[in-house]
């Protein structure tokens, strides 16, 4: 119970802090906004800025670590016998709704999207948190999903996140979210969605006829 309540104590911290960065960032730059501004800003100190994020990029992306941690945790509870593409599905439109509704993560993306140094991070954590949902999938109570279909159906859904943020950011956020995330998972579905219990094994081909091909 005490170490849970911690890690929503560290989150909620992360997630402030965050949010100072990102309001000083588009008031004066990123380039031009230092540490030490940001934790004198929050109420910290400096050294107590590193314990939450590791260097001024990561402050972008503390709701996407925020928000990652939670999509794991929902993954791994939707139900065993459900169909893979669709949990992933079901867990990612209910944060596409939350996000839509936040003009944090706009600000967000255009800081992205307007300073190079951060474009390297954003790869980096993208590879981070697939590789997580990845695992989430697989290590479900009584799920066997072999390796490379769960992260073939995370960089999937990873594509459809992708392109739902551009088109969002392209309307300047008015794009509803949600419904650009359904068009997607619809759109890829007759290709994506494999029961689990099909995926234990790789697919072994059957045998070849010897008179394959032969006419009569």
């Amino acid at each position: 119970m005490a170490d849970g309540l911690r890690e929503r104590t560290r989150r909620a911290v992360r997630a402030e802090l965050a949010q100072v960065a990102l309001g000083l960032f588009a008031e004066r730059g990123f380039d031009e906004t230092t540490v030490d501004e940001i934790a004198q800003a929050a109420g910290l100190t400096k050294r107590s800025f590193f314990r939450y994020f590791p260097a001024k990029e990561d402050a972008v992306f503390g709701g996407v670590d925020v928000t990652g941690e939670q999509v794991v945790e929902d993954i791994r509870a939707r139900p065993a016998d459900e169909d893979p593409w669709q949990s992933l599905h079901h867990v990612l439109r209910q944060w596409e709704r939350q996000i839509h509704a936040s003009e944090q993560t706009l600000a967000s993306l255009r800081l992205i999207e307007s300073t190079p140094s951060l474009h390297a991070r954003l790869y980096q954590k993208r590879a981070q948190w697939r590789r997580h949902v990845s695992d989430a999938l697989r290590d479900r109570p009584g799920v066997q999903l072999d390796s490379f279909t769960a992260e073939l159906l995370t960089n999937a859904a990873s594509a459809v996140l992708d392109t739902v943020s551009q088109e969002w950011l392209r309307s300047g956020g008015t794009a509803d979210r949600a419904a650009l995330l359904d068009r997607g998972f619809a759109f890829l579905h007759p290709a994506a969605t494999i029961r689990a219990r099909e995926t234990a094994e790789p697919h072994q081909p059957g045998p070849v006829r010897a008179d394959r091909g032969r006419h009569s």
